[in-house]
């Protein structure tokens, strides 16, 4: 072990120049990483592994000699992970130490043949383990990238909008879940309680399909709703829908639907005392004025 770490330590130099090397050929990106911080990303983990292998030992990766090499790796994974490179190529980092390392070793024990081999087998393993550690954190870091996008995707896809005074609607496309239909709630409440609407357009035209459990989802939100002073009108119900609705036995009798948006927005403008009312004539346009008058 301490040959290890005394061959790493000796030929740092060496080592770290054949590493960047070999990794320019495959993984380096210039446009995500510079030379200058490529370099000193392996200077300071060639540190940390002959601490590690100092302190803890080269199988030992989970001991407490190895924390900054994983700090270290953990932190890069992430990084890389947000810029959009691949987990190979996060894992490549790590393996394409082998290579300067193996010739290191080789020089060092090129006598001895029992001991070289003894020693690289220490390194393979310690390498491969170090490997597994980049790609865990990468799989974590991305999975926590696409949560938190698939999160703001939740809320950017769940608008509320305000159709007239006192009046809103809330397309609703794609499928409703619980966590979507937390977000649709809760977008929907803060906006009836924000601008004092007393009737809510929930409009399912983009919904593929209903079913018990969406129909459930609508049903806790029109609630909510009805609770803060709302009256909700479900439109956008399409035959293939109301033919669902009737043959699952859904209870939609105390829900007002209509088939399109415009009915909707109608209704709610007749309950709130409005009406749109055609003009009796259209406007005369500016040439038709100018032939009128040249005429005269």
């Amino acid at each position: 072990m301490n040959d290890l770490a005394e061959i790493i330590s000796q030929n740092e130099e060496t080592i770290r120049a054949e590493w960047i090397r070999d990794m320019s050929k495959s993984v380096q990106r210039s446009d995500l990483m510079s030379q200058t911080e490529l370099d000193e990303q392996c200077r300071s983990l060639l540190s940390a592994v002959v601490s590690g292998v100092r302190t803890s030992g080269p199988s030992e990766i989970s001991g407490a000699g190895w924390n900054k090499a994983r700090e270290l790796l953990l932190e890069l994974s992430a990084t890389r992970a947000r810029q959009g490179v691949s987990p190979s190529d996060v894992a490549i980092f790590v393996l394409s130490l082998k290579k300067p390392l193996f010739t290191a070793i080789s020089r060092s024990f090129s006598g001895n043949g029992e001991k070289l081999l003894e020693t690289i087998w220490l390194a393979t393993e310690m390498l491969d383990r170090l490997s597994l550690v980049t790609v865990e954190a990468f799989v974590a870091s991305r999975e926590e990238l696409i949560l938190r996008q698939q999160q703001e995707l939740l809320e950017l896809s769940t608008p509320v909008v305000k159709l007239w005074d006192g009046i809103l609607a809330l397309p609703i496309i794609g499928t409703l879940d619980s966590a979507r239909t937390q977000v649709v709630m809760e977008n929907l409440l803060q906006t009836v309680v924000a601008t004092n609407s007393k009737y809510a357009i929930i409009d399912i035209t983009g919904v593929p399909t209903v079913d018990t459990l969406v129909a459930q989802h609508l049903l806790k939100t029109i609630t909510a709703a009805r609770l803060m002073g709302a009256e909700c009108i479900i439109s956008g119900v399409r035959p293939q829908i109301a033919q669902t609705i009737v043959h699952l036995g859904i209870n939609l009798k105390d829900v007002v639907t209509k088939a399109k948006l415009s009915d909707a927005l109608a209704l709610a403008l007749d309950r709130s005392g409005r009406a749109v009312v055609r003009k009796s004539s259209a406007p005369v346009n500016a040439m038709s004025h100018l032939l009128a008058k040249k005429e005269d």
